[in-house]
C-alpha cells in the first residue's frame, strides 16, 4: 500500500488551472480500483493519495498520467508500508490485486 504526498512547487493559481482534469485522473483510478482515498493538505501545500498495494513500477506508472506531473505542477513522495493493523471492514479496501 502506499501513500503518496503531493508537495505544489506551482503557485495556487497554476494548481487550479489543472485541478478539474487532475480530479478525472483521480475519478479513473478510483474506478479501476487503484485509489482508496485522496484530498487536499491543510494548509494547502499539496495533497494526498492513498493507493493499494501494486508493483511500485506499475504506480511510478500510474504517476506519470497524473496532470500535476505532466504540467510540473507537483513533486511527488512516495512512502509504501505494509497495513499489519486496521479496524474491522477494511480488509476488502487492503485486498491485492484489487477487485474489478
Amino acid at each position: 500500500m502506499f501513500v503518496i504526498v503531493l508537495h505544489y512547487i506551482q503557485p495556487l493559481d497554476q494548481v487550479t488551472v489543472q485541478l478539474e482534469a487532475h480530479r478525472a485522473y483521480l475519478d479513473r483510478h478510483y474506478a479501476a480500483g487503484n485509489f482508496i482515498a485522496s484530498g487536499p493538505q491543510n494548509p494547502r501545500t499539496g495533497g494526498i493519495i492513498l493507493a493499494r498495494a501494486m508493483a511500485r513500477t506499475e504506480l511510478d506508472q500510474l504517476l506519470t498520467e497524473d496532470p500535476f506531473h505532466q504540467h510540473d505542477v507537483a513533486r511527488y513522495e512516495v512512502i509504501e508500508f505494509t497495513p499489519n493493523k486496521f479496524a474491522p471492514g477494511v480488509e476488502s479496501v487492503l485486498a491485492w490485486p484489487a477487485p474489478r
